[in-house]
């Protein structure tokens, strides 16, 4: 009989998004991989169609994204149903609350072991005091039911290496990219792509994407270019020419492009909607912006470093462990060899003078580029498989 793995996350898109390759492993090593979702909410996409043809077999959990919602005794329910009727030799759990129910309910059947993936705790140096009095304690608590720990940034595997108390912690390149599927595109097709897009020829292009949602503060780079063009320091005879361009959906989106229209730019903003040729995306921008508040190892950040685009991001954890050191600092801002990192992710001010430091020196701003290509090997997924494989092992 085969063994059984079960994997669980709020929402149904998180899996085709970051976890096919530990879904690869898992079936490569003998297991029937089961996951566990609300397959209503994909967050990721618009359906969940990435999914027919994996050998996945699916499980709707009708999972939500608050602690304190009233369904959340539903969904311990449902979990609670779900390992009691099929006897699953191991459990990989993401994302908040999947994790929450899943350790719970294993627990309670006394299934496992379980291994949870933290893409970045609620709790983090600057977080809200709210976070740590509500997040910490519950986290701290949970570790007791957690056989294996994984950390994708330093600062959370600091954190749970010296206050949580799984049995192993461990410490992992996030969810690894894949280098070989980096496309290198030669420039009628870039332009192709540009018109494809409706973007005009002629400029350079800023590119951000993520999930529209407060927590990737999109906001800010909306009001960066406002400012920029208020101060008259783009799109004039004098100045660089700039086109703004945003991947992706989510709650905000409505606000953002109001707000876009309020502010009088949108004829220098795009917004492409959810994108699932990304990787053919990124080679047409000149610059990557990504204004984040808080982040596990933004992949989306990695993707455009691999690619070859010079970064402007927030000073914050998993940025800052993709980034690498600064070379200089000053008062707001923080070098580094493949872009420049912004110390308040609310800094308008600084995100536009970043940016105009980049443009303004173009052989910079390629050197910029080669180096983050470089840097990004050091995620690779040939890494994180090796890793992963170990940990598997390790427990299975």
């Amino acid at each position: 009989m085969k063994k059984k793995a079960l994997l669980v996350t709020t929402v149904s898109g998180f899996v085709p998004q970051f976890e096919m390759n530990n879904v690869r492993i898992l079936q490569s090593m003998g297991y029937e991989v089961h996951y566990a979702s609300n397959y209503h909410t994909p967050a990721y996409g618009n359906d969940n169609h990435r999914l027919d043809g994996t050998g996945i077999i699916r499980h709707q959990v009708d999972f939500v994204r608050s602690p304190f919602h009233p369904a959340n005794i539903s969904v311990y329910r449902q979990l609670y149903r779900l390992m009691r009727q099929i006897p699953f030799d191991l459990v990989h759990c993401h994302t908040p609350m999947g994790a929450v129910m899943a350790r719970l309910t294993a627990h309670a059947t006394h299934t496992g072991p379980v291994i949870y993936t933290a893409h970045g705790f609620h709790f983090y140096h600057g977080a809200s005091p709210i976070y740590w009095l509500c997040y910490y304690p519950m986290e701290r608590f949970l570790s007791r039911y957690t056989k294996q720990q994984l950390c994708i940034n330093r600062e959370d595997y600091q954190c749970a290496k010296k206050t949580f108390y799984s049995k192993y912690v461990d410490y992992i390149p996030g969810v690894g990219i894949d280098l070989k599927k980096i496309p290198e595109h030669d420039k009628e097709f870039l332009n192709k792509k540009k018109a494809e897009l409706g973007l005009p020829a002629d400029k350079m292009i800023v590119l951000s994407s993520g999930e529209l949602i407060k927590r990737k503060n999109h906001e800010a780079a909306i009001r960066t270019m406002a400012w920029l063009h208020e101060q008259k320091k783009i799109n004039t005879p004098d100045t660089p020419q700039i086109h703004y361009v945003i991947c992706g959906h989510g709650k905000r989106e409505s606000y953002l492009k109001q707000l876009v229209h309020t502010l009088k730019i949108s004829d220098i903003v795009t917004f492409t909607g959810y994108r699932e040729d990304m990787l053919d995306i990124y080679p047409i921008a000149d610059v990557f912006l990504f204004p984040s508040y808080q982040e596990g190892l933004p992949m989306s950040l990695l993707e455009a470093m691999a690619s070859g685009l010079p970064v402007i991001c927030s000073d914050i954890r998993g940025c800052r462990d993709l980034m690498g050191p600064a070379n200089t600092e000053t008062d707001t801002l923080k070098l580094c060899a493949g872009g420049i990192m912004t110390k308040n992710p609310d800094d308008v001010e600084s995100y536009g003078q970043a940016l105009l430091q980049l443009l303004a020196d173009s052989e910079n701003l390629k050197k910029s580029g080669y180096k983050n290509k470089l840097r990004s090997c050091k995620f690779s997924i040939e890494m994180v498989d090796k890793e992963m494989r170990r940990i598997y092992g390790r427990l299975g």
